[in-house]
């Protein structure tokens, strides 16, 4: 591609296409009415609990920790598909991911963006927040998770936006019709951006660059938030290796969110020449390959506590494997990782829809997996329970609690839906630099 004048490279039938995505529409205004009315709701359910307290929870002494810190757990992890489809798949040659890598780099920033707020929801005092960057100390694993986050989010923002610069100039030439506000924001953001070779080489060796740093920060943010668990001793928690297992898990859940979006997308803004089947059967395969592992760390870490079955762990364990919590963990286990990953396997169900389906089952799979990783430990203390409440037993969230944690997932559909509405969802400027943008015949 000859990067004196990209613009002219792309034929204006497919560029005004692909910028078709760009269009603030009335089906947009409605969908986004609909969940700002929910997230006021959710606004409203927090503003109980900070005049009344973590009370209005189910959080107690015991099971402090209930569905907010399962929340949490989840943004961080599936944030982790851009990594994964942009860096560790993307930077090993494989083109096939282009199309999909905005998608999966707007996934992230939404997840990461959001995730931090999630940890506010879980604070009885949100005004000391600011506490954790002015006197952390460097021995708590809080201090570290509230870093990464931080460097990860940025990161992945500033990826997602480098990436954006070439689309971004072409915005002049394909989004004329569109509204005046919008065309100025395309060349402000675009820097005056011309296409040169030298503009080429310098933004290519910084999305390497970005690339390759976000790496080893997409896997400290899940190692970081595995050690808020495995430094405590607690039978459940008292692990080795849940920095590698929460990694795992994350790009379960964050290639099963990518999938759902594929879909949608695909669907909705009819780019079926770009989200093809055989791209559709590639992250399939991809998300067997995560899944295999996964599923090889659940079994370790069964396994092993299972064969000492020390006094507490046997306890937790048979909590899981028939006790109270044996209903959803079998359901997790079964319906959520080993049957999708079975059916993966077979061609035939690597397909759109099927796929959408499976996706739909791994993400809400992998939220109760946090779940039961979260609760079920901190329901048998070391120490007997005794004189308390009934309800301090036994961790059960309330209607508020529910409504607070609604609330960060309506803010990622938001972010989401913002930004896809506001930029190409394809990256058109690299699919034409791989000569993937051509004419239809």
């Amino acid at each position: 591609m000859e990067h004196s004048d990209f613009s002219s490279k792309i034929p204006t039938k497919i560029g005004e296409k692909l910028f078709s995505t760009v269009n603030l529409n009335i089906k947009f205004h409605i969908w986004m009415g609909f969940l700002s009315v929910l997230l006021l709701a959710c606004f409203y359910a927090y503003y109980i609990q900070l005049r009344d307290g973590l009370g209005v929870t189910g959080i107690r002494d015991f099971v402090s920790w209930g569905i907010y810190l399962s929340n949490f757990v989840f943004f961080v992890a599936t944030s982790l598909v851009g990594m994964l489809v942009s860096s560790v798949v993307g930077l090993s040659g494989k083109k096939w991911v282009i199309p999909i890598t905005r998608i999966a780099e707007i996934i992230a920033v939404a997840f990461a963006a959001v995730a931090g707020l999630v940890i506010v929801s879980d604070m009885g005092r949100p005004d000391r927040l600011a506490y954790v960057f002015l006197y952390g100390r460097f021995a708590s694993p809080i201090f570290w998770d509230v870093t990464v986050v931080t460097l990860y989010f940025g990161i992945s923002f500033l990826l997602l936006y480098v990436t954006l610069i070439p689309d971004l100039a072409l915005g002049a030439k394909f989004l004329k019709w569109r509204p005046k506000w919008l065309l100025w924001a395309y060349n402000l953001l675009s820097l005056g951006w011309k296409g040169t070779e030298r503009e080429f080489a310098i933004l290519k060796k910084s999305i390497r660059i970005l690339l390759i740093l976000i790496i080893p920060m997409a896997l400290a943010i899940h190692t970081v938030t595995s050690w808020l668990f495995a430094f405590n001793p607690r039978a459940g928690w008292d692990s080795t290796i849940f920095g590698p297992y929460f990694v795992s898990g994350a790009f379960v859940s964050g290639l099963s969110c990518l999938m759902i979006a594929m879909y949608f997308f695909r669907k909705n803004y009819k780019l079926e020449e770009y989200l093809t089947d055989k791209l559709f059967d590639n992250v399939g395969k991809l998300l067997v390959l995560v899944s295999l592992v996964y599923i090889y760390f659940n079994i370790n870490e069964l396994i092993v506590p299972g064969y000492k079955l020390k006094t507490h762990e046997a306890i937790h364990l048979r909590e899981l494997f028939i006790g109270h919590h044996s209903v959803l963990f079998w359901s997790v286990q079964i319906f959520g990782l080993i049957i999708p990953t079975i059916l993966l396997l077979f061609k035939p169900v690597r397909k759109p829809f099927p796929m959408l389906l499976l996706g739909v089952m791994v993400l809400v799979g992998s939220w109760f997996k946090r779940f039961i990783l979260v609760v079920p430990v901190q329901e048998h203390p070391y120490l007997p329970i005794q004189h308390v409440p009934e309800i301090f037993k036994v961790y059960t969230p309330t209607l508020i609690e529910i409504m607070v944690t609604i609330g960060p997932m309506v803010m990622v559909l938001m972010i989401i839906t913002v930004l896809t509405k506001l930029f190409p969802v394809i990256p058109v400027w690299e699919m034409a630099e791989h000569g993937e943008v051509k004419e239809n015949e």
